[in-house]
């Protein structure tokens, strides 16, 4: 009478114990990569009235009487390898977990052990290491390779401060590349302005200073499809000129082109002609006054004592940048035969389809500014040590066509994938990103993305053999398997992470209610056997009466 009594107090127990963690599964039904537990029960041992007995050639054997004792709680199991589904979030230091082969764990620190968590709701913290929302436990991960920024060293793992000192700007970047695109028209009136058609494009040195560089093209001959290019100056931000301040006199074409010789034709200004006198060919008049070339200044000056002057370029329609070496009467009163001198490089266009045929010399369509003499050098000046870089500038996107008179040439900064060799200035953190392969880049203002760190995931044997130690935080047993320091990549498996999501609770609640009233009805009945035999014991006693 008494064991049923026992039995119906260990059903009580049991499933009480069971009405605990259906509790506490609703409870947590919004913690973030909350777990959900079932238990399972077991029966307690029996009490053995007779033993059994064999069988002999007369009688057949007995099986063993036993009357069983109760119930008890044999396991208490977390679904810790089931996931639950996504939550979308937007907060990119939001990291949801998903699982391939094996069920992934993140790694953070308490300050004195390691503890794994599948709940992803990280922020940067004051001391700039990526830490747990709700904890503030480090995250903990790789870092790079000091040798080689751009390489991870899988070692270790140690706290992710992605947001030290160093990170928080961005090296800036010298130009090494620019091209030239666009169309140039042999009739564009800008070629007989007094600077030429000119271009130019924004560089950078290593310093992040910005420079501009201001080019000039000249028409040669627009039948033969010649051009030149020359460049005119590289301002600084101050707008002083670095070609003046470091290029020596005479020595011009060091930086960029060579020495171009070339005779062409050139119609006279209106009012102005040649005087047709052979003693003197490069005699012009504008109806009062005659005048004679001087190379020396670059005018006409006039021959009757006054000195008056006339910039040539103005009378011959030739950018002011070019030399003039002669000037000689052409085809008629009205046509100059002028010799020039260019320091620059000659571009050939092919007269049938308009392309670029070459820039210096065939078989180039590309040249190099040797912008590393514009540097001070107090040893030798001829040797500079500027921080601006030698710059490979392209010319092939460059087209020779009629487009109205209107020249549409740019210039720009890279080559003409428009990211090679672009320069760029010092760079401001903007914002962090994390790949699926929990690789973190730090986003800045010059354009620049940076490896800063990768978060490394932990992996077990038996990840339900990890102890619940609270705060969405597990820790290893006997039974889970160590962790080895280390951790593993977590694409090594296929496994990937998913930014701006969360992983929620894997508690499902129409099975919750059901375990409810199974085990609602379950204490029922139990507390119907403690009933009973409470009745059947007062039966007993009052027989005494």
């Amino acid at each position: 009478m008494m064991r049923s009594l026992f039995s119906g107090v260990s059903g009580l127990k049991t499933h009480q114990t069971k009405m605990d963690v259906i509790g506490n599964n609703i409870s947590n039904v919004n913690t973030v990569a909350f777990k959900s537990s079932s238990t399972t029960f077991s029966d307690i041992m029996y009490q053995t009235t007779s033993q059994a007995s064999g069988a002999t050639a007369t009688r057949g054997g007995k099986n063993a009487k036993q009357i069983g004792l109760g119930v008890t709680n044999g396991a208490t199991k977390v679904t810790i390898t089931s996931a639950g589904a996504a939550q979308s979030t937007g907060d990119a230091l939001d990291i949801r977990l998903t699982d391939s082969n094996s069920t992934n764990f993140f790694i953070v620190s308490n300050g004195s052990q390691n503890l794994f968590t599948r709940a992803g709701s990280f922020y940067i913290d004051g001391n700039g290491n990526l830490a747990m929302t709700t904890t503030g436990y480090l995250v903990m991960g790789w870092q790079i390779d000091p040798d080689n920024p751009t390489n991870i060293i899988k070692d270790t793992v140690t706290p992710l401060r992605v947001m030290k000192t160093e990170n928080l700007t961005s090296s800036p970047e010298a130009t090494t590349e620019a091209n030239f695109n666009g169309v140039i028209d042999k009739n564009d009136s800008q070629f007989s302005s007094s600077g030429g058609y000119v271009r130019s494009f924004t560089l950078y040195d290593n310093l992040g200073y910005s420079y501009t560089a201001k080019f000039s093209f000249s028409l040669v001959d627009g039948t033969k499809g010649e051009y030149n290019v020359s460049l005119l100056s590289i301002l600084d931000g101050d707008n002083n000129d670095l070609l003046k301040t470091y290029t020596p006199t005479g020595d011009d074409d060091r930086i960029f082109g060579k020495t171009l010789n070339d005779t062409s034709n050139y119609n006279l200004a209106k009012g102005y002609s040649f005087t047709n006198n052979d003693a003197d060919a490069s005699e012009i008049t504008d109806g009062s006054k005659l005048y004679g070339f001087d190379a020396a200044t670059q005018n006409f000056v006039s021959k009757d004592g006054s000195n008056t002057t006339i910039a040539a370029s103005k009378v011959l329609g030739i950018p002011s940048n070019v030399t003039i070496v002669s000037v000689a009467q052409g085809t008629s009163t009205s046509v100059a035969t002028v010799g020039t001198q260019t320091i620059g490089y000659r571009l050939k266009f092919d007269t049938q389809e308009g392309y670029l045929d070459y820039v210096d010399s065939a078989g180039n369509t590309s040249v190099r500014m040797l912008t590393h003499f514009l540097g001070p050098n107090t040893e030798d000046p001829l040797l500079a040590n500027a921080a601006l870089s030698d710059i490979n500038i392209d010319f092939s996107k460059l087209l020779n066509y009629d487009n109205g008179g209107t020249s549409t040439a740019v210039g720009n900064r890279g080559a003409t994938d428009g990211t090679t060799g672009t320069g760029k200035k010092l760079g401001t953190m903007t914002g962090l990103s994390i790949q699926t392969d929990g690789k973190i880049f730090g986003s800045y203002s010059n354009g620049n993305s940076v490896l800063l760190g990768q978060i490394a995931v932990a992996q077990f044997a038996n990840a339900s053999g990890l102890e619940e130690k609270g705060d969405n935080c597990y820790d290893t047993t006997l039974n889970s398997g160590e962790f080895d320091g280390i951790g593993i990549d977590i694409s090594a498996d296929g496994s990937s992470m998913n930014t701006g999501q969360l992983e929620m609770a894997n508690v499902d609640l129409s099975s919750e209610f059901t375990d409810m009233i199974t085990t609602q009805r379950g204490f029922q009945a139990n507390s119907r056997i403690i009933t009973v035999s409470d009745t059947m014991l007062e039966e007993l006693i009052n027989l005494k009466r």
